[in-house]
């Protein structure tokens, strides 16, 4: 069973996920650590938790959801995985954090490209991918059909969808994108976004104003 642990990051208050089954072995996903208090809280939880991290994952590459790769990556010697459509909103990133203040330290270069169809595999554990562009190119998703959950990234929120204003978004294929991929989950799935609470997909379906079905 993959137990999801969460930790807010950064001055936009990004979710952080650390995902790890009974072997110990986690993924993390979308590292959004800032400051040294920030690294060392989600190391802290790492070590004392005797986990193993094993892969590095991002849904997208907007400056918020990747602040602590290069962190996670050195630390763990692991290789960064996004969907290749993501390349120009990686390298962009530096100059959108500059522009509100941020400085970090700067992304590795991805490793492994990941695709829809694709498994992401660890422990005894595996999760499906799910490709859903619109508040980026080349957003992901990542599925357990066992444990029904999604790590959504920016693409749905507890009454809300992600912002498509940023450079490369678009709301019709956002709205697709969910209404297609994610709302075809069963409604009992467990949502975990990228801001704020945690919720499902059917309360989303029948509340959500913006794809309310």
């Amino acid at each position: 069973m993959i137990q999801v642990q969460g930790f807010t990051f950064n001055p936009f208050q990004e979710n952080t996920y650390v995902l790890f089954d009974e072997t110990k072995e986690c993924v993390i996903v979308d590292p959004g650590c800032y400051e040294p208090e920030e690294d060392k809280f989600l190391l802290k939880y790492i070590e004392e938790n005797g986990l193993k991290p094993v892969r590095l994952l991002n849904t997208h590459c907007h400056i918020d959801h990747i602040l602590g790769n290069y962190f996670v990556a050195t630390k763990f010697s692991l290789k960064l995985e996004i969907n290749k459509l993501e390349l120009p909103i990686l390298e962009g990133s530096p100059k959108w954090g500059k522009q509100y203040g941020i400085n970090g330290k700067l992304s590795p270069e991805p490793e492994v490209f990941l695709e829809e169809g694709d498994v992401i595999e660890f422990g005894n554990s595996k999760l499906d991918i799910l490709f859903v562009p619109g508040h980026a190119p080349g957003h992901l998703a990542f599925v357990s059909h066992q444990d029904q959950f999604v790590i959504g990234g920016d693409v749905l929120f507890q009454m809300g969808v992600g912002r498509t204003d940023l450079p490369c978004g678009d709301a019709d294929t956002l709205i697709k994108s969910i209404k297609e991929k994610l709302f075809t989950l069963p409604d009992s799935y467990a949502v975990y976004p990228g801001h704020g609470d945690s919720t499902t997909i059917g309360f989303e379906k029948k509340n959500n104003p913006y794809v309310r079905l």
